[in-house]
């Protein structure tokens, strides 16, 4: 035998050993899900039902049942020798099946999360519970009188009277204060569970168990910095005039309060023309489910277990709630007929679809978006339909004058949305990094701090307080919000794509996206059906031909 030959059969032989070794495991591990989603799908149904039920009628008890089974669910992700098996295949490579290393990926950044102390799990998930009861149950007072939130944004976008919007700008702030030594010590509860698990803190464990990296994000938002802080003074510039001549006062007597949101994250619906004056003739529920039908997305099913309009006790914002991975989704809502409720029901029925429309043939682990920025993403690209004076020639039966009319305002919105949204996004990925980074800091000093750096608006006179803490994200999404920002430069990549390679149209300039079932199409193909079976970026390449780039959402909104 020639030594060639020898080295051939040895080689073999490895090989051969090799591949019963991958076979092995990856039967062991196909049984181990196998097992493991039997436990968890259950539980997951009910912590669905519970979070639904308490969210839309804000009792105790249904809290109190909610984080039972939320511990019951994190227990099932802290056995350190399942969350050893999982680590030594995961370091092996031997995973070739491309869905059970997709699954493999999932477990291990859950398991990873939770392989903390159970008593810290438990404080973890009282008091992550504690503040949200809280939250969804207060009513902030304006002169002694409670109001909705539903009740400042009207003030906020309508009243003229300072004193007035005041007022209502300090009520939306009022729970911020109520909860922040609550919230403070969930932060810190949450940089013990880090430190548990090998992090230096929560916000480093977030971002990495979500398979991404601190640095690029920090790179992304360093770039966007630079690319939208003079467009975004000019702009801003632009709205002070505006704002000041409207409330009979200077520039520089502008506080947080003169703007139309609380943290001034939505641009103010002051130029020229008030898109509202179109909106509140038309009954917004009808208007959407119209649309989506158009498109080949429709919402009757979703519509008709959902929770649309405000009363007592309801959580006060809106949210897509999948009731299981099985296409059971519902929206909860405080519908009102304005342009902000009309991107808001459009944004969290994209969410909604996403998870209506996964391919149920795919294993139940995968079935949820690539990563929770694309579904941000599919979300904003369905609610800045509402901005779109194409869209609304289409759906509201308007002239072409009218629509005309509308665009010159509608341009102008769009760029300084994006633009302030762009900033208000850098506000909050700095502050919750340094939150976490030491929350016995000033914080209140902190917030304000990158308020005025960021967005140009000066802090009210007098001590600062929690009002950064009445933005509910800090509980329920926490080392989150870098993911909307993302999610705006996918819209913008997916809309490009769509424009140049679905529609085959050589520019946006009259794209309406109504009553072309092209669009539910595509969707459907290429983002909602395939769930998580592909990391995010290699998603988002298969979608649109590259990975994910901020220059699309440059050029499409900020120049």
């Amino acid at each position: 035998m020639s030594k060639s030959t020898i080295v051939f059969t040895v080689t073999a032989l490895a090989l051969i050993l090799s591949g019963c070794g991958q076979q092995a495991k990856e039967k062991k591990l196909a049984s181990f899900i196998d097992s493991h989603v039997k436990q968890l799908e259950p539980l997951q149904d009910k912590y669905a039902q519970l979070y639904w039920d308490a969210a839309t009628t804000g009792k105790d008890e249904k809290y109190k049942e909610l984080s039972s089974v939320d511990l019951q669910i994190r227990r099932l992700y802290q056995n350190p020798e399942e969350y050893k098996f999982l680590k030594s295949l995961k370091k092996s490579g031997q995973i070739k099946d491309p869905r059970l290393a997709r699954q493999l990926d999932k477990l291990y950044y859950a398991y990873l999360q939770n392989q903390i102390d159970p008593n810290l799990t438990e404080k973890l998930v009282a008091q992550d519970s504690k503040i949200q009861n809280i939250y969804n149950n207060y009513r902030g007072k304006i002169e002694g009188k409670e109001v909705t939130t539903s009740d400042i944004y009207t003030i906020m976008t309508t009243e003229k009277d300072s004193r007035k919007r005041e007022l209502a700008w300090r009520a939306s702030k009022e729970v911020g204060n109520v909860i922040c030594g609550d919230l403070i010590e969930l932060v810190k509860l949450r940089n013990q569970a880090a430190l548990q698990v090998g992090f230096d803190s929560y916000h480093t464990l977030s971002v990495t168990a979500s398979e991404q990296k601190v640095e690029d994000i920090d790179k992304i938002f360093a770039e966007l910095d630079k690319l939208t802080t003079e467009p975004f003074r000019k702009l801003k510039a632009e709205l002070d005039d505006i704002l000041a001549k409207n409330y009979g006062i200077s520039t520089s007597e502008l506080m947080p309060w003169h703007y139309h949101d609380p943290f001034f994250q939505r641009a103010p619906l002051v130029y020229e023309l008030n898109l509202d004056d179109y909106y509140n003739k038309i009954d917004v529920k009808e208007l959407i489910q119209k649309y989506y039908a158009g498109v080949g997305l429709p919402i009757e099913d979703i519509l008709a277990v959902s929770d649309l309009y405000d009363r007592p006790g309801k959580y006060p914002h809106a949210f897509s709630h999948s009731m299981d991975r099985r296409g059971h989704v519902r929206v909860l809502c405080n519908l009102q007929n304005t342009e902000r409720w009309v991107e808001t029901f459009q944004h969290e029925l994209g969410h909604a679809l996403y998870s209506k429309y996964h391919d149920l043939n795919e294993p139940y682990l995968l079935r949820e978006p690539a990563h929770s920025f694309t579904t941000e993403a599919a979300a904003t690209f369905f609610g800045r339909n509402s901005l779109n004076s194409n869209w609304m020639k289409a759906m509201l039966n308007l002239s072409d004058e009218e629509r005309d009319n509308i665009e010159r305002s509608a341009r102008k919105y769009r760029q300084f949305q994006a633009t302030l949204f762009s900033r208000w996004a850098l506000v909050m990925y700095n502050f919750e990094k340094q939150l976490y980074a030491n929350p016995d800091q000033d914080l209140n000093n902190l917030w304000w701090q990158l308020v005025e750096k960021y967005q140009f608006v000066k802090r009210p006179p007098g001590p600062a307080d929690c009002g950064w803490a009445s933005k509910l994200h800090f509980v329920t999404a926490p080392c989150y919000y870098h993911n909307y920002l993302l999610g705006e430069l996918l819209a913008s990549q997916w809309h490009n794509y769509i424009v140049h390679n679905v529609l085959k149209l050589q520019s946006d300039e009259k794209v309406s996206y109504v009553g072309d079932q092209r669009i539910g199409k595509y969707f459907r193909k290429y983002v909602f059906e395939p769930g998580a079976l592909y990391p995010w970026n290699d998603m988002i390449k298969r979608s649109t031909g590259e990975y994910l780039t901020p220059k699309y959402f440059v050029n499409q909104l900020i120049k």
